[in-house]
């Protein structure tokens, strides 16, 4: 398998992960500043790859991390893959996010189910296309009312 970290393979990509420790009860400073110029300032559709978030942290936080995450996806019009529990790990260090059975479970599961979510996209594509999506309307009210 190549590694890439440009533009061009997260467009030629079937799904995303994108995954983040947990500060202060949200994602990564860093992170957040690339996701936010991928979705905004890429000019390629996301409609339809299918995206996942993971987050690590020591104890709290984490499902306001994971929401911020989910959020990319789902106003990008790409579908979420979830697993069996929310997808995280607890730990201090990376040791003791090892112990957290219950976390790693959820995150095999969280791939298989990706997995799958990226096969059933493809086929759905082949046999119907992909869903219209409606653009043109923004909502602005410069009247005031």
């Amino acid at each position: 398998m190549n590694e890439c970290c440009d533009i061009e393979c997260v467009e030629e990509s079937d799904g995303l992960v994108v995954g983040s420790p947990v500060y202060y009860s949200s994602p990564n400073g860093t992170l957040i500043a690339l996701l936010d110029r991928l979705f905004y300032s890429s000019h390629f559709s996301k409609h339809m790859k299918v995206g996942a978030s993971v987050v690590s942290c020591r104890r709290g936080g984490n499902t306001a991390s994971f929401d911020v995450l989910n959020k990319y996806f789902t106003i990008s019009g790409m579908p979420v893959a979830s697993s069996t529990y929310w997808n995280q790990v607890h730990g201090f260090t990376a040791e003791d996010a090892k112990k957290d059975l219950e976390g790693l479970q959820v995150m095999r599961n969280l791939a298989r189910n990706m997995s799958f979510m990226i096969k059933a996209v493809a086929d759905a594509r082949e046999k119907y296309g992909y869903p219209e999506v409606e653009k043109g309307c923004f909502t602005s009210f410069s009247d005031g009312k």
